[in-house]
């Protein structure tokens, strides 16, 4: 495993726990706000969501197959599909745009 993957491993567990953390140690009282309770519930999703999009546009051939897959796999999600079929649909598309190029 690299260095780069190690790294960003790291990052992602320290701040996943510090969001769950921090607060159960900070604060003692029941978060009431409606606003400060969605941070906090939200938080650890869009971190995860900002770390792997980047590796997910640059891990095929070209960009065109990795967008390609990215939409067949939101829209699958959107529509209810479950995460393993989203990930096969997804793969199936990178692999069907590669192996046929459009451009």
């Amino acid at each position: 495993m690299r260095l780069e993957n190690l790294c960003a491993i790291a990052v992602l567990a320290l701040t996943l726990y510090a969001v769950r953390v921090l607060p159960l140690t900070l604060i003692r009282k029941e978060i009431r706000n409606k606003y400060i309770r969605s941070f906090l519930y939200y938080v650890p999703y869009v971190t995860l969501t900002v770390m792997t999009f980047p590796a997910v546009l640059s891990a095929t051939e070209s960009m065109i197959s990795a967008g390609a897959g990215f939409v067949v796999a939101v829209w699958m999600a959107y529509c209810g599909r479950s995460l393993f079929q989203v990930a096969i649909g997804g793969c199936v598309t990178v692999f069907l745009v590669e192996l046929f190029p459009f451009i």
